[in-house]
């Protein structure tokens, strides 16, 4: 499948982006030129050598605090996609076989956690538990393992039904085998496509929740922090979200991008560009093949 999606224009692009991105969070600290956390008398300043992106209210460098404050946004939206794919997932899958009660249990739940507005129940839990990114982001991911579950769910169901697994059941096979040996290929596709959205919605509610102060402890940079104290100094620096929200919205659509390259290279639509694709190539070699001379009559 990797092979596949790095053949796609669109499928080179997301991941080319999503890699600086991960950069970042990794290197971001030791890329910083000044340290993130010192102020000086220099406040709202505009771009220089000394400062690329200016300084903030508190004369802190801004690129220093961008650079440093990818690595939250980036484990925090991967925090909430891997909660959710382990929460939603693995029950989705076992629903179709440990009978009508597990189904039904978990068919509830799943409801009673789509109804819930993730935002504000975020913030109440926060609030019993304590604040910090942790907490924030695994009650976030379980409200968004709905997502997960109806998808491995209802993949799981059109493979349950092919003549093999009934085979498998039928021969005693347990079902930790079946899943392993039958489900798990096929219900990888839209897990992956899944996957690769919940990071791109995760980006956006670690934004969200830093932005209203939320998860992490003022003076820890983040994307969504930066952006709410800039927005608080427009008249001095019109220009200074710009940066934050762009690496925001960037993201969020190189992780779109990168689920539709998932989608259009898995399944039928992956097979059918597969052979279109061995169609042109075998056109192309056909006609750099040397014709043979005609005969005279």
């Amino acid at each position: 499948m990797v092979r596949r999606v790095l053949a796609l224009t669109s499928g080179r692009i997301a991941v080319t982006i999503l890699a600086v991105i991960a950069l970042l969070a990794l290197l971001g600290p030791w890329l910083a030129p000044q340290d993130p956390l010192a102020t000086s008398d220099n406040a709202l300043a505009a771009t220089s050598g000394a400062h690329w992106l200016g300084t903030d209210y508190l004369g802190r460098d801004v690129l220093s605090r961008l650079l440093d404050g990818s690595r939250i946004s980036v484990l925090g939206s991967l925090e909430v996609a891997l909660v959710a794919l382990v929460v939603g997932a693995i029950p989705g899958i076992l629903s179709v076989y440990l009978g009508r009660a597990f189904e039904w249990f978990t068919l509830r739940i799943a409801d009673t956690l789509v109804a819930l507005p993730f935002l504000l129940f975020a913030i109440a839990v926060i609030a019993l538990l304590g604040n910090g990114i942790t907490q924030a982001m695994l009650v976030t991911g379980v409200l968004v393992s709905p997502l997960f579950y109806r998808v491995s769910r209802a993949a799981t169901l059109a493979v349950a039904r092919s003549p093999y697994v009934e085979a498998a059941i039928v021969s005693g096979a347990s079902v930790g085998w079946i899943v392993r040996r039958h489900v798990w290929t096929k219900v990888l596709p839209p897990i992956a496509v899944a996957l690769a959205q919940t990071i791109g919605v995760g980006f956006v509610i670690v934004s969200s929740l830093t932005f209203l102060g939320i998860g992490v402890q003022p003076p820890e940079p983040t994307w969504g922090g930066l952006l709410a104290s800039d927005l608080g100094y427009l008249s001095h620096r019109p220009w200074a979200p710009v940066a934050p929200a762009l690496l925001i919205m960037v993201t969020v659509w190189a992780c779109n991008l990168l689920a539709d390259a998932i989608r259009d290279v898995s399944g039928e639509a992956g097979r059918a560009l597969a052979n279109d694709r061995k169609a042109r190539a075998n056109r192309r070699e056909a006609a750099a093949e040397p014709h043979p001379a005609g005969g005279s009559r």
